[in-house]
């Protein structure tokens, strides 16, 4: 393998991004703790230097604020979110203890009793749309399963009609690319539009629930009360809403197209799935871990510390790098090779650690355990359509999805 000059290296280009894995396999050999240069941006790639990293929020804070505005230097743009509403931190960039004030009005929603209460729901969802193109021999897989599961599922949890799941597919999508800093000119222009219409939406919505409560998100978020009595502000609620919408549907539907190739690309790990469904939760974890749908986030370094090392400036933002994290060898063994029976699988960081732990983690793997047992049980003979599939991801610094998945299958026989 040739090396890479690193003094030379542009870690966020697209290029770097779309084949990113040679790229941490060097930097963990050769620079584990990073420094882009000519930036106060450090990259982390061992699994242990992230793990400090992500459970110590006094040193490194998860307010990185400064760097989701940064983008926003066009006028045209920032015209635009003066028409909205604005974005204050809640839950992804706030700290202890106030993150855990805002967490709090969360977590029931997403617990494993709830979560589990949900399965049936799913199971019946993911069969009606495996339904809908079951006689077909090929189908676009992304758009039709990957994608629909699980935005029909946080819909229902958001208390939004399933008619808006186009709709909220974009708003979703839009916040994605944002907070993936790659978009060009064009795009953040449409981001913003799309991300004003969501805040207007949602707004509405709110006022509606405070007239006439229900049983979900969005009621819960608008009556529920903090700071000895107080209602959440409309920016509050829309921040926590604008997270839980993408948290809720792009990890799983990532994970869900990611896996679905990966079994393609391994027919052997994909047989011993078919032969042993019970093989299917850990093969999940091993999905997470090999695809990292969350492949980065940012930390904002508070004091002069040293992580691997290395000295680290007070004000300095990290990059943890969860997807390099999840193919540290001194971890995991053959890091870059799919073993579903794998027995330490489930100490991937896919969802993160610590106080920032993904809210939607069990949400997610309860979806992709089902959206694969289904799959599987009802097709066979799984092929990529020649011709309509590149394999490449969406442009993002933090997450990581493809772009178009088309699959040839054969209808199981029962």
């Amino acid at each position: 393998m040739s090396r890479i000059d690193l003094a030379k290296l542009d870690f966020f280009s697209a290029e770097v991004q779309e084949c990113p894995f040679r790229v941490y396999q060097q930097l963990q050999d050769e620079a584990p703790v990073w420094q882009m240069p000519g930036t106060n941006v450090f990259v982390v790639t061992r699994y242990n230097d992230i793990r400090e990293v992500i459970r110590d929020p006094g040193r490194f804070s998860n307010n990185f604020s400064a760097l989701l505005n940064a983008g926003s230097a066009n006028e045209e743009v920032s015209a635009i979110y003066e028409q909205g509403y604005e974005m204050v931190e809640t839950l992804l960039t706030q700290d202890p203890p106030r993150h855990r004030v805002y967490r709090n009005l969360v977590n029931k929603v997403f617990s494993n009793k709830r979560i589990e209460g949900m399965r049936p729901f799913i199971e019946t969802m993911t069969e009606e749309l495996i339904d809908q193109w079951i006689d077909e021999g090929e189908v676009d897989l992304l758009n039709r399963l990957c994608v629909p599961l699980p935005i029909y599922v946080i819909a229902d949890q958001l208390g939004v009609p399933r008619s808006e799941l186009t709709l909220l597919k974009e708003w979703s999508d839009a916040s994605a690319s944002r907070l993936g800093q790659l978009a060009d000119e064009e795009q953040q222009l449409e981001n913003a539009k799309d991300i004003v219409e969501f805040q207007h939406y949602f707004a509405d919505l709110i006022d509606r629930k405070r007239e006439q409560p229900e049983d979900n998100i969005i009621s819960d978020l608008a009556n529920n009360t903090i700071d000895e009595g107080r209602l959440l502000t409309k920016p509050e609620i829309l921040g926590m809403v604008q997270q839980i919408l993408v948290a809720g549907n792009e990890t799983s539907t990532n994970a869900i197209a990611g896996g679905v190739v990966l079994l393609i690309q391994n027919p052997e790990e994909q047989a011993k799935l078919r032969a042993n469904p019970a093989l299917i939760p850990g093969a999940v974890e091993e999905i997470l871990r090999l695809e990292t749908p969350t492949a980065g986030m940012w930390r904002s370094v508070t004091e002069d510390t040293v992580v691997g090392g290395v000295d680290i400036p007070e004000g300095s933002f990290l990059m943890v790098r969860f997807a390099a994290g999840n193919r540290d060898e001194s971890i995991f063994p053959c890091s870059g090779a799919m073993q579903v029976e794998r027995d330490n699988a489930d100490s991937h960081m896919a969802f993160g650690q610590g106080t920032h732990f993904c809210l939607g983690a069990q949400l997610a793997r309860t979806e992709l355990q089902i959206a694969l047992t289904t799959l599987l049980r009802r097709t066979d003979n799984w092929g990529l359509v020649e011709g309509k599939n590149t394999l490449e991801h969406h442009p993002n610094v933090l997450l990581r999805g493809l772009m178009a998945l088309h699959i040839a299958f054969d209808k199981a026989t029962v």
